[in-house]
């Protein structure tokens, strides 16, 4: 069964940092483009970062610079190093494969305030 369980969010001041994990059973990460999502109230979902299978990364313009996924395939887990947290960061944040999306987790919440 596939899990997918999100964690590491929280209430930030705007310009702080938060680091996201994401970790999965069931399936493997490896192999996979996976993604980091988020989604604000009254807007819909959005990728904000992708990894490649061999670690290349891209971003959305919103966060570039300012946002780093990351993988560790041992642990079979994506971060997602936020820094200089704006208030239009704030949303539910999601992991899940880019091509053809697993059952989505629950996410969790990034509120920064200003």
């Amino acid at each position: 069964q596939v899990q997918l369980v999100e964690s590491g969010g929280g209430l930030v001041q705007a310009g702080g940092s938060l680091r996201l994990s994401c970790v999965a059973s069931g399936i493997t990460f490896g192999g996979n483009v996976i993604g980091w999502y988020r989604q604000a109230p009254g807007k819909q979902r959005e990728l904000v970062a992708r990894i490649f299978r061999d670690s290349s990364t891209n971003y959305a313009d919103s966060v570039k610079g300012r946002f780093t996924i990351s993988r560790d395939s041992a642990k079979n887990a994506v971060y997602l190093q936020m820094n200089s947290l704006k208030p239009e960061d704030t949303a539910v944040y999601y992991c899940n494969r880019v091509f053809g999306a697993w059952v989505w987790g629950q996410g969790t919440q990034v509120t920064v305030s200003s």
